[in-house]
């Protein structure tokens, strides 16, 4: 008789009616847009900071680059000696003194410009200060050599390279920044949802076999479908959580943006600057580009594909980490099984990052998006720079395949190390247990 629909209801039930599952499942969002809320309200006090610098331009020619902004005053200080400039500077309580010296030569100049401070001055106002020093003193120069400098901002030229496929189809910049974004995301979340999921399905083996419900329940069902079970059961109770998250996380943010004022939009790491300047180089009209790049994407063939290829991946990575609960006693003793398990997921990660968005269609991105431990991630960071549809359904092909054949050994491993107790299985005993 086949019991694997009632083990699948059973499995998805407990999870899903489990107090520390709801708990987390209300909890995690909340907390977690709690911090966003701190962080967000400490950034934005920190962006909104008034700051009042001093300058002491004894050269005289440089001062005047330094225009007021909505959070820092500049004050120019003038007939005063570098000295009597500190003292004022530090009786006013002013964010710092940005002195000048006076230098016949403008590269003496540059060498000797001094930020004084009570404390260490943010990284972002001294990169903004050095960032106009160094155009003024190099128009400077190329003024001092005779070069006419309105001259050469009329010569600058900007090309934007038209991209073209060989039937005509034009692509941009901005293609490439959405398709890394979508690439990005899918591999990442296969990724994490591995991680979390594969985990929960190891420990519930373990507290099933720890507490010797599995010998009454493997008398009337057979062993794969008891792995099978706690695979999609376990699955799908982790589905409902990760939807129940993007909801109530939704809602939550949105109410920590109106509540506090939050603008999310000047949240910005470094690296969201550093892309957001990629966007806006593109070309003026970005928004037009972005539209266009979204239009261009193969959305069916992206959905789709993302669909099997998760699927795919996350059964293949959770029948391993059963197997792995069925053969130990305790957490502690899984810990020399995660590795080999870890490692192609954390290469698939970077291969991902540094290979295929360099090179999508290279040799080892290619590769890569073949072999089943890495083509969950791999091709879904290739498909949106077009991967032709037979390498997507040879590489789904081989994934089922290699995924029928992980789940019969797991199975093996799983019938003989449910029923083991009290001893720390080795590599060679996994072994043996394959060959019953």
């Amino acid at each position: 008789m086949n019991h694997l629909p009632l083990i699948i209801k059973r499995e998805y039930l407990t999870k899903v009616k489990n107090k520390s599952f709801i708990i987390m499942t209300i909890l995690s969002p909340i907390i977690l847009m709690a911090l966003f809320a701190v962080v967000a309200y400490l950034s934005q006090l920190n962006n909104n900071k008034e700051r009042t610098i001093s300058i002491l331009d004894e050269s005289g020619q440089i001062s005047v680059i330094f225009k007021n902004t909505e959070n820092t005053k500049y004050t120019m200080l003038e007939d005063m000696s570098l000295k009597e400039a500190k003292d004022l500077v530090e009786l006013n309580g002013n964010y710092g003194l940005l002195h000048i010296p006076n230098n016949t030569n403008l590269d003496n100049i540059a060498q000797d410009i001094r930020f004084y401070s009570e404390d260490t001055p943010s990284l972002t106002v001294i990169s903004r200060i050095e960032s106009k020093l160094e155009k003024k003193i190099t128009d400077l120069k190329l003024q001092q050599a005779g070069v006419d400098i309105a001259q050469i901002k009329a010569s600058k030229t900007y090309i934007d390279v038209v991209q073209e496929s060989y039937q005509g189809e034009k692509t941009s910049k901005m293609d490439n920044v959405i398709k890394l974004a979508f690439g990005g995301f899918a591999g990442y979340l296969l990724f994490m949802f591995i991680i979390i999921y594969g985990n929960m399905i190891m420990r519930s083996v373990i507290e099933e076999k720890t507490s010797r419900i599995i010998e009454v329940i493997i008398s009337s069902v057979k062993p794969i479908q008891l792995m099978m079970g706690k695979i999609i059961g376990t699955s799908l109770a982790g589905i409902t959580q990760f939807v129940i998250w993007i909801v109530l996380g939704g809602v939550l943010m949105t109410v920590v943006s109106i509540v506090f004022g939050i603008n999310v939009a000047e949240m910005q790491t470094p690296q969201q600057e550093i892309m957001q300047q990629a966007a806006q180089s593109v070309e003026t009209n970005e928004m037009q580009n972005l539209i266009s790049a979204i239009y261009h994407l193969p959305m069916t063939n992206l959905v789709v594909a993302f669909i099997l290829f998760f699927i795919g991946g996350y059964l293949l990575y959770s029948a391993l980490y059963a197997a792995i609960g069925a053969a130990v006693d305790n957490e502690t003793d899984t810990q020399q099984f995660m590795l080999p398990i870890l490692m192609p997921l954390i290469l698939a990660v970077y291969v991902g990052v540094f290979t295929v968005i360099e090179d999508p269609h290279g040799t080892v991105s290619t590769i890569f998006s073949f072999i089943p431990l890495t083509s969950p991630v791999v091709m879904l960071m290739r498909i949106p720079f077009g991967v032709p549809i037979w390498q997507q359904l040879l590489a789904l092909g081989i994934l089922i395949a290699t995924f029928i054949v992980i789940v019969w050994f797991a199975a093996k491993i799983y019938r003989v190390g449910i029923l083991m107790y009290g001893k720390k299985p080795s590599y060679k005993e996994l072994y043996k247990w394959l060959r019953y």
